[in-house]
């Protein structure tokens, strides 16, 4: 029996040995496959990554068209006509910007539980706050160190018509209060509040001559959507269908249906974004009027802008990220590159949100209820390039006037900035708007604004690129942080049913069966030995 035993050992060894060899390099090959050519290799990282490619080389080739057609004498209408295509994509993205916000903020609010939403919520300001005031204190240190207003700096009279008209900063944050709570929903769609001022004539009340003039506000409706109110009214709409229970659910389901369709408009879009974006980049450069002598008098300028975006967007922000969730944030920033590239080419924050939407969730894997409730409110609140932007600005004024600035006004400028940077337009120049109040807050002349807005087509499109970036990170971060909180609770209950399992053993069915099939054999066993005695 031991002989047999050793000789089936020998033949299992020798047949390892031998006969299935050959088996064991057929499994490995099918597991190992052979190494990917690098031909395929290629096609399937270029199909993978086929949208990034062509938008990169889009913003590449409208850069040459531009620089080529410049040397070519273009009349204004001429010059119209070649940015055609980019504003069609512009026009796509804003027809898409009301619907995707409503809806996806409406959804988003009703399927969070409330207590949920709120924590959300706060974590999200908190996250925007945080990066805002960071985002400023970086521009104003590069403002210090660059020194970009200790140059001479020629004026430009043609762009002072473009200047916003002076505010006083209380009614700056008056018309922002004002814009939460729209008085039309409908107009909020195309119009918001804005303070305009009149000069009212008094006489003297004591009989005398004397005329005194003061300037009355008064309210007037100006041109670009109210993004802020719509924010504010789909949250509370979403919360309050929540509330209503089984009647709300229809609505609910509506809003999700509008929503999934108006992204799948948005994919459709995202096609089409490579070919606008490269005639939008081609029609700015034709646009641009004596780029020597401008880069020559605010290069310094926009060095310092361009320079604290990438110290915030490339450090600071993938920093926050990594600190908080030990993964790879260049790797996050990949995943969103298409939607950078956008935000660079339509340079605009709202217009960007149907695709960056689009690429957290495909690419990123945040959650539909995280990007859908988060990316709208940081479009509306989180501008650290704008704050960024305003700071470096305000400083680059004061150093044009020769008007050294104090600790208390530096610290002024940092709260103005991080402030009035909540509710600025998700629009075009929006940030050049609120760096009024910035200046009225310091005692800076409005009127030096012509200066910024000469070179603003250039700053602006990384300020977007940097608003977005902070947007996207703060959907991630917060998309870490519920998936942590659902673990942890899943464990918590995990470890309440082993203690339950440990405390009653003697509960399990199979322990009570066992112990009542031995009490039955233990009474058998007496009445077989009866009968034993008895035969």
């Amino acid at each position: 029996m031991a002989e047999k035993i050793n000789m089936e050992e020998v033949k299992t060894s020798n047949g390892e040995a031998h006969f299935d060899e050959p088996l064991v390099n057929g499994l490995d090959s099918h597991r190992k496959t052979e190494p990917e050519p690098l031909v395929e290799r290629v096609k399937r990282i270029v199909r993978a990554n086929l949208l990034v490619i062509l938008t990169v080389a889009g913003v590449i080739i409208g850069v040459f068209i531009g620089l080529g057609v410049r040397n070519v004498a273009l009349t204004r209408t001429q010059i119209i006509y070649v940015g055609f295509p980019g504003e069609l994509l512009i026009r796509l993205l804003k027809m898409i910007i009301i619907p995707l916000v409503v809806c996806s903020l409406v959804s988003g609010a009703a399927s969070i539980d409330p207590k949920a939403l709120g924590k959300l919520g706060g974590w999200a300001m908190l996250f925007f706050l945080v990066t805002t005031l960071i985002a400023s204190a970086i521009g104003v240190v590069m403002a210090f160190i660059i020194k970009p207003g200790a140059v001479t700096v020629t004026k430009l009279p043609s762009l002072d018509e473009d200047v916003p008209a002076s505010k006083e900063i209380i009614d700056s944050f008056l018309d922002l209060i004002r814009n939460i709570f729209p008085s039309n929903l409908v107009s909020a769609a195309f119009q918001s509040y804005a303070t305009s001022y009149k000069l009212v004539k008094r006489n003297g009340t004591d009989g005398n001559l004397n005329i005194t003039v003061e300037k009355v506000p008064f309210g007037t409706d100006q041109d670009g959507m109210n993004i802020l109110g719509l924010v504010v009214f789909a949250i509370v709409f979403g919360v309050a269908l929540r509330k209503l229970g089984e009647e709300g659910e229809i609505l609910i389901k509506f809003f999700n249906s509008f929503n999934e369709a108006t992204m799948v408009l948005v994919s459709w879009i995202m096609w089409y974004a490579p070919f606008g974006i490269m005639f939008l980049v081609a029609g700015k450069i034709v646009e641009m009027e004596d780029v020597g002598s401008l880069f020559a008098s605010l290069g310094k300028y926009i060095a310092c802008c361009m320079i604290g975006h990438a110290i915030h967007g490339l450090l600071v922000l993938p920093g926050i990220y990594f600190i908080i969730t030990r993964r790879n944030p260049y790797t996050f920033l990949w995943g969103i590159f298409t939607a950078l590239a956008t935000a660079f080419g339509t340079s605009s924050s709202s217009a960007t949100l149907p695709l960056m939407m689009k690429c957290v969730e495909e690419k990123n894997g945040v959650s539909k209820q995280i990007s859908r409730f988060i990316l709208p409110i940081g479009a509306t609140v989180n501008m650290d390039g704008a704050a960024c932007f305003q700071c470096v600005a305000a400083v680059f004024i004061a150093q044009l006037n020769e008007m050294p600035l104090n600790f208390i006004q530096v610290i002024t400028i940092l709260v103005t900035a991080t402030a009035s940077s909540v509710g600025a337009a998700g629009i075009p120049a929006g940030g050049v708007l609120t760096l009024a109040i910035i200046l009225e807050a310091i005692g800076l002349p409005t009127s030096d604004i012509s200066l910024i807005l000469a070179v603003d087509w250039l700053v602006d499109r990384t300020c977007t690129v940097l608003n977005v970036e902070g947007d996207a990170f703060g959907a991630g971060l917060l998309q870490f942080f519920v998936d942590k909180s659902s673990k942890h609770v899943e464990d918590t209950e995990l470890s309440e049913i082993r203690l339950d399992r440990a405390a009653a053993p003697e509960q399990s069915p199979l322990i009570e069966k066992r112990a009542l099939s031995d009490s039955a054999e233990g009474d058998a066993a007496p009445l077989s030995s009866k009968t034993d005695t008895a035969m």
